[in-house]
């Protein structure tokens, strides 16, 4: 059976190696990198998340960490409707299983709820049509293409921007 929770800083431990893992199999997916984040202590993943401008929501099997979302709400007065999803992962040994559609479900009905948040947006990688269909399933439109939005190595990705809006 699977639980989607949101995580807090006692589950850091848990989150730091599936992060890592994620960095590591799907670079370029994420901002982030893994050589930038290997090296951070747990306490600094822990202080992570229990900030009250993100949540970040894990899917457990059996105890185990298996998927990652984060939903940051937008800080600057102008912009406070809108809030964004980051950092979506699912461990290979989960996919295909609804984990992520649970994942990101959760996520927007916590926004649902928030007194302020009228739309969200994500940014994916244009080649990951697995991730573009989850989103797209539950209500996310494509409104751009991010040219070159990401370069590892000597290669660029570009993201393709979605909103859902409530």
């Amino acid at each position: 059976m699977l639980e989607i929770r949101r995580l807090n800083p006692e589950d850091a431990v848990l989150y730091k190696a599936l992060r890592l893992e994620a960095l590591r199999n799907h670079p370029e997916a994420f901002g982030s990198d893994y050589e930038s984040e290997k090296d951070r202590s747990v306490e600094r993943y822990a202080t992570r998340l229990e900030s009250e401008q993100s949540m970040t929501f894990g899917a457990f099997h059996e105890n185990e960490l298996v998927g990652v979302v984060t939903i940051v709400c937008s800080e600057p007065f102008k912009m406070r409707h809108r809030a964004n999803v980051f950092a979506m992962y699912v461990t290979p040994r989960a996919r295909k299983q609804q984990v992520g559609r649970q994942l990101v479900e959760e996520a927007l009905r916590t926004l649902k709820h928030h007194p302020l948040i009228e739309q969200v947006h994500l940014s994916v990688v244009r080649t990951n049509e697995a991730a573009k269909a989850l989103y797209r399933s539950l209500g996310f439109e494509s409104y751009a293409i991010e040219p070159r939005a990401l370069k590892i190595d000597d290669t660029y990705h570009d993201e393709e921007l979605m909103w859902y809006r409530f």
